[in-house]
Protein backbone atom coordinates (compact mmCIF):
# COMPACT_ATOMS: atom_id res chain seq x y z
CA UNK A 1 0.00 0.00 0.00
CA UNK A 2 1.18 3.35 -0.98
CA UNK A 3 2.88 5.56 2.16
CA UNK A 4 0.46 8.65 1.46
CA UNK A 5 -2.53 5.94 1.83
CA UNK A 6 -0.96 4.76 4.76
CA UNK A 7 -0.24 7.94 6.38
CA UNK A 8 -3.64 8.98 5.49
CA UNK A 9 -5.24 6.62 7.44
CA UNK A 10 -3.22 6.90 10.33
CA UNK A 11 -3.53 10.64 10.33
CA UNK A 12 -7.81 9.90 10.66
CA UNK A 13 -7.31 7.42 12.85
CA UNK A 14 -5.52 10.14 15.12
CA UNK A 15 -7.80 12.81 14.09
CA UNK A 16 -10.78 10.44 15.33
CA UNK A 17 -8.92 9.16 18.60
CA UNK A 18 -8.08 12.59 19.55
CA UNK A 19 -11.76 13.77 19.49
CA UNK A 20 -13.38 11.10 21.24
CA UNK A 21 -11.06 11.33 23.60
CA UNK A 22 -11.56 15.19 23.64
CA UNK A 23 -15.28 14.70 23.88
CA UNK A 24 -15.24 12.05 26.63
CA UNK A 25 -12.95 14.34 29.06
CA UNK A 26 -14.95 17.18 28.91
CA UNK A 27 -18.74 15.65 28.12
CA UNK A 28 -18.85 17.37 24.74
CA UNK A 29 -21.41 15.39 23.40
CA UNK A 30 -22.04 11.76 21.83
CA UNK A 31 -19.24 10.24 20.34
CA UNK A 32 -20.62 7.11 19.22
CA UNK A 33 -20.64 7.92 15.37
CA UNK A 34 -16.72 8.86 15.95
CA UNK A 35 -15.74 5.77 17.84
CA UNK A 36 -17.42 4.07 15.22
CA UNK A 37 -16.37 5.42 12.13
CA UNK A 38 -12.55 4.71 13.33
CA UNK A 39 -13.71 0.91 13.24
CA UNK A 40 -14.93 1.17 9.92
CA UNK A 41 -12.04 3.20 8.58
CA UNK A 42 -9.78 0.02 9.73
CA UNK A 43 -12.09 -2.15 8.40
CA UNK A 44 -11.36 -0.72 4.71
CA UNK A 45 -8.00 -0.65 5.46
CA UNK A 46 -7.02 -3.73 5.89
CA UNK A 47 -9.94 -4.90 2.98
CA UNK A 48 -7.51 -2.53 0.70
CA UNK A 49 -4.45 -4.17 1.61
CA UNK A 50 -5.89 -7.53 1.19
CA UNK A 51 -6.98 -6.68 -2.30
CA UNK A 52 -2.78 -6.09 -3.09
CA UNK A 53 -1.83 -9.16 -1.73
CA UNK A 54 -1.93 -9.02 2.04
CA UNK A 55 -3.51 -11.13 4.69
CA UNK A 56 -7.26 -11.81 4.26
CA UNK A 57 -7.64 -13.03 7.99
CA UNK A 58 -7.42 -9.76 9.24
CA UNK A 59 -10.15 -7.94 7.09
CA UNK A 60 -12.11 -10.85 7.94
CA UNK A 61 -11.46 -10.69 11.74
CA UNK A 62 -12.36 -6.43 11.65
CA UNK A 63 -15.59 -6.86 9.82
CA UNK A 64 -16.71 -8.93 12.75
CA UNK A 65 -15.26 -6.47 14.98
CA UNK A 66 -17.61 -3.69 13.74
CA UNK A 67 -20.38 -5.97 13.18
CA UNK A 68 -20.20 -7.23 17.20
CA UNK A 69 -19.51 -2.94 17.62
CA UNK A 70 -22.89 -2.45 15.84
CA UNK A 71 -24.39 -4.43 18.36
CA UNK A 72 -22.59 -3.59 21.24
CA UNK A 73 -21.79 0.39 21.07
CA UNK A 74 -24.35 1.67 18.20
CA UNK A 75 -27.48 -0.03 18.91
CA UNK A 76 -26.67 -0.61 22.93
CA UNK A 77 -28.20 -4.22 22.39
CA UNK A 78 -28.54 -7.97 22.02
CA UNK A 79 -24.90 -7.54 23.81
CA UNK A 80 -24.69 -11.62 24.34
CA UNK A 81 -24.93 -11.41 19.85
CA UNK A 82 -22.21 -9.08 20.49
CA UNK A 83 -20.03 -10.79 22.96
CA UNK A 84 -20.90 -13.92 20.16
CA UNK A 85 -19.34 -12.23 17.13
CA UNK A 86 -16.44 -11.05 19.15
CA UNK A 87 -16.23 -14.36 19.83
CA UNK A 88 -15.68 -15.36 16.25
CA UNK A 89 -12.91 -12.83 15.84
CA UNK A 90 -11.12 -14.58 18.49
CA UNK A 91 -11.38 -17.51 16.29
CA UNK A 92 -10.47 -15.87 13.44
CA UNK A 93 -7.31 -14.57 15.18
CA UNK A 94 -7.02 -18.48 16.37
CA UNK A 95 -6.69 -19.23 12.34
CA UNK A 96 -4.46 -17.22 11.85
CA UNK A 97 -2.23 -17.70 15.01
CA UNK A 98 -2.32 -21.44 13.72
CA UNK A 99 -1.09 -20.79 9.56
CA UNK A 100 2.00 -18.61 10.91
CA UNK A 101 3.15 -21.91 13.15
CA UNK A 102 2.51 -20.91 16.75
CA UNK A 103 0.08 -23.01 17.77
CA UNK A 104 -3.13 -23.19 18.85
CA UNK A 105 -2.57 -24.21 22.51
CA UNK A 106 -5.96 -26.04 23.91
CA UNK A 107 -4.56 -26.72 27.37
CA UNK A 108 -3.90 -23.26 27.95
CA UNK A 109 -7.16 -22.14 26.50
CA UNK A 110 -9.17 -24.41 28.31
CA UNK A 111 -7.72 -23.67 31.45
CA UNK A 112 -8.02 -19.88 31.16
CA UNK A 113 -11.51 -20.88 30.39
CA UNK A 114 -12.27 -22.82 33.54
CA UNK A 115 -9.97 -20.04 35.77
CA UNK A 116 -12.97 -17.23 34.16
CA UNK A 117 -15.60 -19.36 35.08
CA UNK A 118 -14.33 -20.56 38.47
CA UNK A 119 -14.16 -16.78 39.36
CA UNK A 120 -17.32 -15.65 38.05
CA UNK A 121 -18.79 -18.66 40.36
CA UNK A 122 -17.25 -17.23 43.07
CA UNK A 123 -17.83 -13.46 42.28
CA UNK A 124 -21.73 -14.96 41.94
CA UNK A 125 -21.37 -13.48 38.65
CA UNK A 126 -22.64 -16.38 36.24
CA UNK A 127 -25.37 -15.38 34.48
CA UNK A 128 -25.61 -16.72 30.85
CA UNK A 129 -24.42 -13.72 29.23
CA UNK A 130 -21.19 -13.34 32.00
CA UNK A 131 -20.29 -17.18 31.10
CA UNK A 132 -20.26 -16.35 27.49
CA UNK A 133 -18.14 -13.11 27.87
CA UNK A 134 -15.44 -14.81 30.32
CA UNK A 135 -15.29 -17.66 27.40
CA UNK A 136 -14.53 -14.85 24.99
CA UNK A 137 -11.90 -13.23 27.72
CA UNK A 138 -10.38 -16.36 28.05
CA UNK A 139 -9.56 -16.92 24.44
CA UNK A 140 -8.73 -13.23 23.75
CA UNK A 141 -6.07 -13.38 26.51
CA UNK A 142 -4.86 -16.89 25.32
CA UNK A 143 -4.34 -15.60 21.34
CA UNK A 144 -2.37 -12.84 23.21
CA UNK A 145 -0.24 -14.68 25.36
CA UNK A 146 0.85 -16.73 22.11
CA UNK A 147 1.10 -13.83 19.47
CA UNK A 148 3.86 -12.65 22.07
CA UNK A 149 5.70 -16.18 20.58
CA UNK A 150 6.00 -14.81 16.87
CA UNK A 151 9.25 -12.94 15.74
CA UNK A 152 9.25 -9.91 13.36
CA UNK A 153 8.17 -6.84 13.64
CA UNK A 154 4.15 -7.57 12.00
CA UNK A 155 3.87 -10.49 14.95
CA UNK A 156 5.00 -7.56 17.56
CA UNK A 157 2.37 -5.27 15.86
CA UNK A 158 -0.17 -7.98 15.95
CA UNK A 159 0.68 -9.11 20.05
CA UNK A 160 0.61 -5.46 20.85
CA UNK A 161 -2.50 -4.95 19.03
CA UNK A 162 -4.11 -8.03 20.96
CA UNK A 163 -2.31 -6.61 24.38
CA UNK A 164 -4.23 -3.40 24.09
CA UNK A 165 -7.62 -5.21 23.56
CA UNK A 166 -7.28 -6.92 26.50
CA UNK A 167 -6.71 -3.65 28.42
CA UNK A 168 -9.78 -2.71 26.82
CA UNK A 169 -11.82 -5.52 27.83
CA UNK A 170 -10.39 -5.34 31.62
CA UNK A 171 -11.74 -1.70 31.70
CA UNK A 172 -15.31 -3.26 30.03
CA UNK A 173 -15.26 -5.57 32.81
CA UNK A 174 -14.98 -3.49 35.75
CA UNK A 175 -17.09 -1.28 33.92
CA UNK A 176 -19.90 -3.32 33.83
CA UNK A 177 -19.75 -5.03 36.65
CA UNK A 178 -19.66 -2.37 38.99
CA UNK A 179 -16.26 -3.57 40.81
CA UNK A 180 -14.25 -0.61 40.11
CA UNK A 181 -13.82 1.97 43.16
CA UNK A 182 -15.61 5.13 42.92
CA UNK A 183 -12.34 7.14 41.87
CA UNK A 184 -11.54 4.18 38.86
CA UNK A 185 -14.84 4.07 37.46
CA UNK A 186 -14.20 7.41 36.02
CA UNK A 187 -10.75 6.11 34.58
CA UNK A 188 -12.30 3.18 33.16
CA UNK A 189 -14.84 4.40 31.74
CA UNK A 190 -12.28 6.45 29.36
CA UNK A 191 -9.85 3.70 29.40
CA UNK A 192 -11.74 1.32 27.43
CA UNK A 193 -11.70 3.15 23.85
CA UNK A 194 -8.22 4.76 24.98
CA UNK A 195 -6.74 0.95 24.34
CA UNK A 196 -9.22 -0.22 21.95
CA UNK A 197 -8.48 2.38 18.65
CA UNK A 198 -5.10 1.63 19.20
CA UNK A 199 -5.62 -2.13 18.72
CA UNK A 200 -7.93 -2.08 16.12
CA UNK A 201 -5.46 0.09 14.13
CA UNK A 202 -2.07 -1.79 15.32
CA UNK A 203 -4.45 -5.26 14.31
CA UNK A 204 -5.42 -3.32 10.48
CA UNK A 205 -1.36 -2.73 9.73
CA UNK A 206 -0.88 -6.43 9.95
CA UNK A 207 -2.96 -6.64 7.19
CA UNK A 208 -0.39 -5.27 5.03
CA UNK A 209 1.44 -7.23 1.80
CA UNK A 210 5.02 -8.48 3.48
CA UNK A 211 6.60 -6.12 0.11
CA UNK A 212 4.34 -3.10 1.45
CA UNK A 213 4.95 -3.54 5.09
CA UNK A 214 5.68 -0.16 6.96
CA UNK A 215 5.49 -1.55 10.22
Amino acid sequence: MKKPVMAAFLAAEAALYAAFLALDLTGGGPTVAVKYGGILLCVAFALGAAARGGDRLVPLALALTALADWFLLVRDDHYAVGVAVFLCVQTVYLLRLRRDGIGTAWPLRAGIALAAWLGLWVLRMASPLNLLAGFYFSQLLSNTLLAWRGHGRRARCFATGLTLFVGCDVCVGLFNAGLASPALYRAVSLGMWFFYLPSQVLIALTALPEKEEAL
